[in-house]
């Protein structure tokens, strides 16, 4: 298990379809950062958990994302829940199939 107490989940998926978004979802794109951590704080001021949803290059934002409430709203109290690291498998411009990299990190209140 790592040192800060994150567990994770390895899965892989093979399904291109994405199922409907549910409310308490945040799926992060090319936005600028700042953008993403206001809709989550939004979204964490109804729900009790909130997801991070991201795939390919935008990883490092979600990461980013869930690092900036945990850490600058440390007043509120928020925690990182179980990670689930996967993949999809996606078909390209050219047709080929490629596995694309998918995280989804869990944030929820911890008072």
């Amino acid at each position: 298990m790592p040192a800060c107490g994150v567990v994770l989940t390895l899965s892989t998926s093979t399904n291109t379809t994405r199922p409907p978004k549910a409310s308490n979802e945040i799926f992060i794109g090319k936005k600028p950062l700042m953008t993403y951590v206001t809709a989550t704080l939004v979204q964490l001021a109804n729900e009790p958990t909130v997801l991070i949803k991201a795939r390919g290059k935008s990883i490092t934002r979600a990461v980013d994302v869930a690092q900036i409430i945990v850490k600058r709203m440390d007043t509120i109290g928020y925690k990182i829940g179980p990670i689930k690291l996967g993949s999809d498998q996606v078909t390209s411009e050219d047709g080929k199939l490629r596995n694309v990299s998918t995280i989804e990190v869990p944030i929820s209140r911890t008072k």
